[in-house]
């Protein structure tokens, strides 16, 4: 699984020409999902998500995290971020989680982040999705459950 995960002043998905979600202060999270996925791997990627401690205290210091500072966030399924480009200029998508479980795992990550932040938006799995961010800082950060689990420092 992974996140990559942006701090940002607002963003929003629009699908059509129709806005679809908005944030205002919050985090942006794109989630990619694999077929070697499971809920577990879901619930420590969230867990490590809400934890997160990217956003400033009084002192300019990176001491809050998303529940620190009342934000919001946007949850958006990326298949992409599984894109291998490692042959050729096509990227392959077969790492990709397939369709059915991918979105079942999505809206998992969907219902523990509501859980938690009352304003927890999303974009549509599987729709043409136009994505808009003011990016704070800018602040963007990767979180690949395979790194994290092989007990990379800040590992799950």
């Amino acid at each position: 699984m992974r996140f990559v995960i942006q701090r940002v002043q607002e963003a929003g998905v629009s699908i059509e020409g129709k806005q679809e979600a908005r944030i205002e202060k919050g985090l942006l999270v794109l989630i990619g999902v694999c077929d070697a996925d499971t809920t577990q791997t879901a619930d420590k990627m969230t867990r490590k998500l809400l934890g997160l401690r990217i956003f400033e205290d009084t002192a300019g210091k990176t001491n809050l995290s998303i529940q620190d500072v009342n934000g919001q966030i946007l949850l958006v399924p990326q298949f992409t971020l599984y894109a291998d480009c490692r042959k050729g200029n096509r990227p392959s998508f077969q790492k990709a989680g397939d369709p059915a479980g991918a979105n079942r795992l999505f809206e998992y990550i969907v219902s523990l982040c509501r859980k938690e932040i009352p304003v927890t938006e999303t974009g549509v799995f599987g729709a043409d999705m136009k994505v808009s961010l003011i990016n704070d800082g800018p602040f963007t950060i990767l979180l690949d459950s395979e790194e994290l689990a092989e007990g990379r420092k800040g590992g799950l």
